[in-house]
Order: structure tokens, then sequence, then C-alpha cells
């Protein structure tokens, strides 16, 4: 139907392959083309090596979800808690309820580190234990800031982010598509990915990609991106969902492609 609010639009999807999905269909779901181009893979640890660090770590008081990612590999290994437990992210507290976890220190629609640290229950931390469950590597804000406010702060890695494999066929075919003005908007997760991006592509897909309008959720990508390649053309989405991104290409779409 050429009606729909992104008839046409052919939007790169550089999510891990098990996450693309939602992002795509709902691109499709409002009359966009979603062009796979997975750049990063989620490889989780083994589940023995996060069991024995768990045991090695005090006992929680508060357990800190930081991601999707983070409840996915890490969830069932907390079946037994009876702490707080808290989640950065609306996605991340709906995987939670999913995993039988239930968060109380809830988010609302906020989904960065920031947001999570303005919640009351995590004002005053002094004599309380926090694990954050993440990937192998994060912001250290989250932690320097509950440490600061008196909390025993100790981490569980329980995945790791890698480059995805990417066929020198499928990279010649998106180089080839882009050539031929078949790419609108490349999305984003994080500036991970975006790093992930511009580390497999060849320098004539990158002359491409600093003049394509980038979708990402966050001030905070939006701006370290914008700095890793000044003047590249962004869309900030409200949130890291499905509806939050395309919401932000129908907007973008409205105003005239003129971001």
């Amino acid at each position: 139907m050429t009606n729909l609010p992104l008839s046409g639009c052919r939007v790169l999807v550089t999510r891990p392959v098990t996450q693309a999905d939602s992002l795509c269909d709902a691109i499709e779901a409002a009359g966009g083309r979603a062009v796979r181009f997975p750049v990063i893979r989620i490889e989780p640890r083994p589940a023995d090596d996060i069991a024995g660090d768990l045991a090695a770590l005090p006992p929680p008081d508060v357990v800190i979800f930081v991601s999707r990612n983070a409840v996915e590999n890490g969830a069932s290994h907390f079946g037994t808690f009876t702490g707080d437990i808290a989640a950065i992210g609306r996605t991340t507290a709906d995987s939670l309820a999913e995993n039988g976890l239930e968060v109380s220190i809830d988010p609302g629609q906020g989904y960065t580190s920031e947001q999570l640290l303005a919640h009351d229950s995590l004002q005053d931390l002094s004599g309380r234990s926090v694990l954050i469950v993440r990937g192998a590597e994060g912001r250290p804000l989250l932690g320097e800031s509950l440490a600061a406010r008196g909390a025993s702060v100790h981490y569980l890695q329980v995945y790791t982010r890698k480059p995805e494999d990417v066929a020198p066929a499928d990279v010649s075919q998106l180089d080839q598509q882009w050539r031929s003005d078949g790419i609108d908007v490349v999305s984003v997760m994080s500036v991970a990915t975006f790093e992930a991006l511009v580390g497999v592509l060849p320098a004539t897909s990158l002359v491409f990609l600093r003049k394509t309008p980038l979708v990402a959720p966050g001030e905070r990508v939006i701006q370290t991106i914008g700095k890793l390649v000044p003047g590249i053309p962004v869309i900030q989405a409200s949130g890291p969902r499905p509806e939050d991104i395309v919401s932000a290409l129908v907007e973008w779409r409205h105003s005239g492609m003129k971001q």
C-alpha cells in the first residue's frame, strides 16, 4: 500500500540476527523495507561460569539488569532471589516479567542509566550490596554513582558483544545497493553497533554512510556518533523499542526528510 507512512523507505537494520525481527516487522508494517545487515552478535557466557562467579559474590540486596541481553542470559540464575530487582528500560523490565522475575524498582518509560539513577529507591544505598548484571563492557556511570551513594557494587558478566562475521558477498551486495541509491536510512542501537558497522564497510560505502540519515535512540548515542562522523544526518528516537524507531522515522518523513 502506497499510503503507509514509510512506503518505499529502505532502512538498514544492524541489530543482531536474533533481535532484528521485531524492528523489521514494525518497519514493514509501516510500509518500509527492512534491509537486514547484522554487524554484532551476542555471545552468552557458559552458564557454569556465570554460576561460579555469582556464588563467589556476596548476596546482593539489589540486582540491576542493564538490558534485555542481560535478562536473556542471566535471569535463570535468579529464580529464588527475594531482594529488589531493577531494570534499565521498559524492554528489560518486560523481559524480566516474561522470565518470572518481578521488578520492584520500575524504570517507568525511562531507558537510560541516568533515568534509573533518579529512582527514589536508589538514592540512599548505605550498607546495601548492589549487583549489576551486564555484558563484558559497560558504562561506568551506574556503578560509580551507586557506590557514591553508599552501595557495595559488584558486577556479573553474562554475555559479550562480538563483531558479526559478515560474509564478503553480503558486504558487496550492500555496497552495490548503496551505490544504486538503495538505502534511505541506517538504524543502529548503540555506539558499539555503529563502530562495528563502520569497521565492516568498504571505503565506497563509508562515503554513502556519512550522507545517509541515521536513526538511533538516545541523546548520548546521537551525540557520540556525531563526534565520530561530524555532519552525519541524525534522527533521534525517543527510545530503543521498534515502535520508538518507527515513530521517529515517520516523523522524519513527515517533516520532509530534511533532518
